[in-house]
Parts: C-alpha cells; structure tokens; sequence
C-alpha cells in the first residue's frame, strides 16, 4: 500500500469517527430537548378541573366529529339520545363517561403543529380533522366544558379547541367515535336452542311454517302443519331465517309513528317455553326498519312484559343483511314435493 493510499484510509476513518460523534451528539441533544419540552408544569393535574361539579348540573353532552354529531340529553325519566329520537342510552357508559372526564389528566406535551394534529386523531371536525370535540351544556344551555379528544391505539390526546398546543393523557373513556355503542340495544336475549317454530309471511304474501323437536339441532326445522306438504328448500337458509331474532342487533332507532311505508314481511318467533316474538319488517327510504311485539300468555308472562316496554312505540334499524334474514321469500325455503310415481302393480 502506497503512502498516499493510507493517508486518504485514515482521513476517511477520522472522518467517519467524526460524522458518529455528531450524530451521537444530535441524538442526546434531540432526547435531552424532547424532555425537556415535553414537561410542563400541568402534567397530572385534571384535564377539566372542577368537572366533579359541574357534572352535577349537566344537562347535555354533545359529541362532534368531522362526518357525524350525537347529543346525549338529561331527560326526567333518565339520559337519551338526541338524534335517535331520544332512545334510552346505556347507563353505563354515562357513568364511565362521567367518570372519565372528572378523572381525565394531562400527560407529557406533544405537537403543537397543527399539521400535525390528525397525526394524534386532534384535528378539529370542523376542518375535517380526526379529532372529536367534547361540549358539555348545563341546563341553562350554557356551555361549561369543552375538550377536543383523540385516540390512537390505546391512548388518548387531548387539546383546548382553541389552542394548538397537544398532550398525551391519562385516563379512560367509553368509545366515542360510533354513537350506536351507546343505545341501549339490550332487549332480546333468547338463546338459538330456546327456539321452537317461526311462521313467515313474505312481501309476496306467501306464507309457511317451521318448527323443530327439543333439543333439535340448527338445521332440524321442517315444515309444520297446515304446510307438512311442503319441502324444505334449504336447510341453512331455514336455520338463519330461524334463527334470527337470537342475533337482533340493531344500528338506530325512531319512533314508530314516523315510518312512511306500509310493512313488508312478517316474522314470528315462539320458544319452547311460549314466548312469541313478532316482528314486522318496513324499507323505508331512509333504511331498512322492523318494529317488534312480544306475546306470552299466562301468569308468568314477565318477560314479553319487559321486552314491550322497550319496543313499543319504536322501530329499529338493522343492517341491509340482517333485515334480509327476517324477511326471505318463501319461495327460497320451501318447494313444492315432487309429483308420487305411479305405482305399475296398480
């Protein structure tokens, strides 16, 4: 190796020495600056000091995002959903709701680049950012919280509205970004083995009748009388159809009285202890809508009793395909039997 080879690997050697001391260097200045940065002097006081109080008199909290509002409204007989026709909400999630807010704290600060605000789910709604902004209402209509909230796997930000500067922070909310988590949907809990028969009547005004012995599995429905004659088309088909009122999960709710269309189809379902569920289904323009009556006779009929002081007065919204399984053409359950061979000894 010549002398002017080795002198240009050693420059090149020093310079890469060099170049990692700098970088080491920027590293720890980084670090040691993001620290320092990201203390203040707030950092585990409460987000909305005093809330313990003013949650006392609220009398409205209102959820904003970017494509979607939701108002929970005090009512004299408990909270409601606004846009729901003020539907019963979960009590639950009022309580942790609550909770959260009073307990919620600031953590170390985060961007106040308001480029970066979506980044951290804090971007206001109101310019199509990602964030959901918190108003909370006494009852004089005044607003006497507000609070913009981001969640981002399992944490959560936070920011004034109007103020740029972000914060991690601590503490636990319900979900808030989907208002139907909050209905109080809990209305029908029967088990897929409690039921015993169905009777459907189709938008084309056909009617049939199923049922199954106890202890029969899904797919053990067969024609009852007075259509025993009838074959069953298809045994899964059946079992959904069957079955469907054990899945009722609805996505919104509205007063009955403002359906604009004439029902559709029918669905009857009777468990093996007499409890019957009938449902009438409506596609209406604003969506696919059933509305629902529970029937049990005799002294011990407390069940239907509770299950009617949910419903009536109300129709509910079902998702395209649930509605579908509540409401099949006969045609597609049933066929008729296939003509007897004649028998030639006759």
């Amino acid at each position: 190796m010549t002398a002017h080879s080795q002198s240009r690997k050693t420059t090149v050697i020093k310079l890469g020495i060099a170049a990692a001391i700098l970088w080491a260097v920027i590293a720890a200045t980084s670090l040691f600056s993001s620290q320092q940065t990201d203390t203040h002097a707030d950092i585990g006081k409460p987000v909305l000091p005093g809330f313990a109080q003013r949650r006392i008199e609220a009398n409205q909290i209102r959820f904003s995002m970017a494509d979607e509002r939701y108002t929970l409204v005090r009512e004299d007989t408990g909270w409601v959903m606004q846009e729901e026709d003020n539907f019963p909400i979960r009590q639950d999630r009022l309580v942790a709701l609550a909770s959260g807010l009073e307990t919620l704290t600031y953590g170390p600060r985060r961007t106040a680049d308001p480029t970066k605000h979506d980044q951290i789910r804090l971007g206001h709604p109101s310019d199509s950012g990602t964030g959901v902004l918190v108003e909370v209402f006494d009852s004089a209509g005044e607003r006497s919280d507000a609070v913009l909230i981001g969640r981002k796997n399992a944490q959560l930000y936070v920011r004034e509205p109007d103020a740029d500067q972000t914060y991690r922070a601590s503490g636990d909310l319900p979900a808030f970004y989907n208002r139907r988590a909050w209905l109080d949907f809990d209305i029908i809990d029967i088990a897929p083995d409690a039921i015993r028969s169905l009777r459907v009547t189709d938008s084309n005004g056909n009617s049939a009748y199923f049922a199954r012995p106890p202890g029969g599995d899904p797919r053990s429905f067969r024609t009852a009388p007075p259509y025993e004659n009838l074959q069953v088309a298809s045994r899964l088909a059946l079992s959904t159809t069957a079955l469907a009122i054990t899945r009722f999960n609805p996505d919104g709710a509205k007063r009955d009285d403002r359906l604009t269309t004439a029902p559709i189809a029918r669905h009857i379902s009777e468990t093996f202890d007499g409890l019957e569920i009938d449902l009438r289904a409506y596609q209406e323009p604003d969506g696919f809508w059933v509305t629902l009556r529970a029937i049990e006779a005799g002294e011990g009929a407390r069940r239907a009793e509770v299950i009617n002081s949910r419903v009536e007065g109300w129709a509910f919204r079902l998702p395209q395909f649930d509605w579908a399984d509540f409401t099949p053409f006969v045609s597609d359950l049933v066929v008729n039997p296939a003509p007897a061979e004649p028998n030639p000894n006759e």
